[in-house]
């Protein structure tokens, strides 16, 4: 499996929502307590504002524009960004799945969204490195996001069989093609996704991955890159914002964690697959990495919140 593949699936999409809104007049809707969620949208027809919270400067949103909000961070939508704004939580039911929210009639500006949590702490880590806001500038981008967002509100509103796996499915589309369309557009940022822009970069965390329990040095590592040791060390981290023996590490307690929660097992098997000799060796190095005991930490990742649009 490929480096971004192999995150996504650690991130594993869950609670599926996809729904309209239909709006006319002046409006304005503020979207509070975003924190687990990623979020994308397409603008059907007419034209509004985004304004994300710590983002200096709004977005106008164009017909037929596309956008993600990949970090969970509080956002407004309105046609006038002047407007005092009206709490999102009264305007969509909780767990709202398809249909259409109707504002003053509607008629002006229609947009569909989809909205699914992601599980685990580790994801809000993962995501840490992504912009507030990918807005997708390119046709076959925008058009293949906004189909896949259609095609989910489609299969939740009619809960037809397999529904689910299917939105699954198209959840981690959806952020593939925001996730890739955003490399394109800005490939010379700092973190792991940018990384994979990086020839040499992208084969050792290819390598990392496609073998995570492996014995791993940095020599072995610079290799696999074809970069001198020092050459190597350095240009990871600038690349990726870490070490390579850090990120190794890491990547290891994450794999760990998403094994254990798609199918529970003993730890001292769990070690082994991440590459340690034993239970105590492992429990060891997680606590160091992870800040807490790996039971803990499964615990509290197991926590998800409420949807809606």
């Amino acid at each position: 499996m490929d480096p971004l593949s192999d995150i996504l699936s650690v991130l594993r999409p869950l609670s599926y929502v996809s729904a309209g809104f239909d709006a006319a007049g002046p409006w304005s809707v503020a979207f509070r307590d975003q924190r687990g969620f990623l979020k994308c949208y397409a603008v059907v027809s007419g034209t509004c504002w985004l304004s994300v919270s710590g983002v200096e400067k709004p977005v106008r949103l164009e017909a037929g524009e596309a956008f993600v909000l990949p970090t969970g961070r509080d956002f407004q939508l309105s046609s006038d960004l002047s407007l005092p704004s009206s709490d999102a939580a009264k305007i969509f039911p909780p767990g709202r799945i398809g249909g259409v929210v109707t504002l003053n009639g509607g008629g002006e500006v229609f947009l569909i969204g989809s909205r699914f949590a992601v599980q685990g702490i580790e994801a809000g880590m993962l995501l840490a490195g992504l912009p507030p806001i990918i807005h997708l500038h390119g046709e076959a981008d925008r058009t293949a996001l906004r189909l896949s967002v259609g095609q989910m509100m489609d299969e939740l509103s009619a809960a037809r069989p397999g529904a689910s796996l299917i939105a699954e499915h198209l959840a981690h589309m959806m952020l593939v093609q925001a996730l890739r369309a955003h490399l394109e557009q800005t490939p010379e940022s700092q973190g792991w996704l940018y990384a994979l822009a990086d020839r040499h970069i992208s084969a050792a965390l290819t390598a990392i991955h496609a073998a995570p329990a492996r014995k791993w040095t940095l020599e072995r590592l610079a290799g696999e890159a074809g970069l001198s040791r020092s050459g190597f060390a350095q240009r990871f981290r600038e690349t990726v914002g870490e070490t390579p023996m850090g990120y190794l590490t890491r990547w290891r307690m994450f794999s760990a964690v998403a094994r254990h929660q798609r199918q529970p097992q003993p730890l001292a098997n769990l070690a082994q697959e991440a590459g340690y000799n034993s239970e105590a060796a492992f429990s060891t190095a997680f606590r160091r990495v992870m800040g807490r005991s790996f039971r803990s930490y499964v615990r509290d990742s197991e926590r998800i919140g409420d949807v809606g649009f």
